[in-house]
């Protein structure tokens, strides 16, 4: 008989720790599946923001006789605009290839109309993410406009705007969503490890009333806690890299794009999950130590 009761006990045991880390792993998951979005939504952000481009023209008006020293002053100008702090690429456009450029766009294939080089050469500038802030717009473009050489930088102000504003709306919204994730990720594990210290209810009162001290009970739970946070986690980031293996090699993309990033992520993944596990262990813990043995029947 007694047997048996053991048996009974064992299978509740395993199958309430079968449980917790199923349920750890798939809110790990998910919160893992967030951050992922976070983190590539972030630099699709910061990819588009980089198409949108300031034109730097030079001087048009130039004596032909000084051509060599003129193209000597823009290879030089280039080279300084280039190592400007909001300057993330630039790209060189002569004369030539802004009015080759000027002829496919609009659909001519003459040269009659461009007998002389009568567009200016310029420098595409892509600047860094942080400055298509529009409060940080002008700014970066008094910089590039007071290097020597340059006579005019244009951009279009309002398209720039536009599309940083919808795009940090989106960042804010998918921020948003992570954040939610991180307080459910908090109370379903926590709920989780409620139930199963409440199943030992009686075993926790019993051993204090036999004189083990608080220390001494709280220790075993915290060691399984942290076992069973660990393994809920590792098992929610083996799916998370799955899923996520699946989804890069459908559309061609590589697995890791940024190693830094996802490092990190895979750290915040498993703290969360340990941490909230032994966390929560603590205090359901502590309630039944500092509870009646009257109580234990009505919790």
């Amino acid at each position: 008989m007694a047997k048996s009761v053991d048996e009974f006990n064992k299978k509740r045991l395993r199958s309430s720790n079968i449980t917790v880390v199923i349920s750890i792993a798939l809110v790990l998951f998910l919160l893992g599946l967030m951050g992922l979005i976070l983190i590539n939504a972030q630099k699709y952000s910061d990819y588009i923001k980089e198409q949108l481009v300031v034109n730097a023209y030079f001087d048009e008006n130039f004596d032909v006789k000084d051509s060599v020293k003129i193209a000597k002053l823009e290879e030089e100008t280039f080279k300084k605009v280039q190592t400007l702090a909001p300057v993330k690429k630039a790209t060189y456009i002569s004369r030539d290839m802004a009015a080759k450029e000027a002829k496919k766009t609009m659909g001519i294939d003459s040269d009659a109309l461009f007998e002389e080089n009568i567009f200016p050469s310029s420098i595409e500038v892509a600047l860094k993410p942080e400055y298509v802030d529009p409060t940080k717009i002008d700014e970066a473009i008094k910089v590039i406009k007071a290097v020597p050489g340059i006579v005019d930088v244009k951009n279009d102000s309002t398209l720039m705007v536009d599309v940083y504003n919808n795009l940090s709306r989106i960042l804010k919204w998918i921020l948003g969503f992570s954040v939610l994730f991180l307080i459910l990720a908090v109370v379903l594990i926590n709920n989780s490890i409620r139930l199963k210290i409440f199943s030992k209810r009686f075993i926790i009162k019993t051993m204090q009333l036999v004189g083990a001290k608080r220390r001494f009970i709280l220790k075993p739970f915290i060691i399984e806690a942290i076992i069973l946070g660990a393994i809920g986690s590792l098992i929610g980031l083996l799916a998370l890299g799955g899923v996520w293996y699946y989804f890069t090699s459908q559309i061609g993309s590589a697995f890791v794009q940024d190693t830094n990033q996802y490092f990190w992520l895979v750290i915040l993944v498993l703290g969360v999950g340990i941490f909230i596990s032994v966390l929560s262990t603590i205090f359901a813990t502590w309630r039944f130590l500092k509870s009646n043995v009257d109580d234990l029947y009505y919790s």
